[in-house]
């Protein structure tokens, strides 16, 4: 398929996807759609381009996958114990933490990942540092924080984003 092409694609796609979502095709979702598919069509001429740069690494998917669900399970289980503990021991902290990733893409599933454990939320990211809420923060220390919270993360998403 030619170029020419392309904005019929994104339009189409994104039209599905909201009707995939929404799972109906009653009118009023359909026109809503239209708009929203037609919106982003014209706004984003060359179409999600901007969050390419996913290289096909199964096995680093699926290690960050796996790593991702263990930290998940670990940080719910340590939120778990928190809560129902007589005395709270929370120990809250913003903490800046540094890292190497510099597709887009990659800092944004780092941060995303970050916010989706529990006990830690992505507040801001600026430059090569993210800021990090940290509910037991066991250091305030950039360097520590950054080994603790980012690296088993990032070492997946360098061989995905590079």
């Amino acid at each position: 398929m030619s170029d020419r092409l392309a904005p019929a694609k994104l339009f189409a796609t994104t039209f599905l996807f909201w009707i995939l979502l929404n799972g109906s095709l009653a009118p009023d979702v359909a026109v809503v759609g239209l708009i929203v598919a037609a919106a982003i069509t014209y706004f984003l001429p060359n179409g999600l381009s901007f969050l390419s740069g996913y290289k096909a690494k199964p096995l680093a998917t699926l290690g960050y996958i796996a790593f991702f669900f263990k930290e998940l399970i670990k940080a719910n289980l340590s939120m778990a114990h928190l809560v129902l503990m007589p005395k709270i021991a929370v120990k809250p902290a913003f903490v800046k933490v540094r890292t190497n990733l510099t597709h887009p893409v990659g800092r944004l599933l780092l941060a995303n990942s970050i916010t989706l454990t529990p006990g830690t939320l992505s507040v801001e990211i600026e430059g090569e540092h993210i800021y990090v809420h940290w509910v037991v923060a066991e250091t305030t220390d950039p360097e520590a924080a950054t080994r603790k919270i980012v690296a088993g993360f990032e070492k997946y998403l360098e061989v995905i984003y590079g």
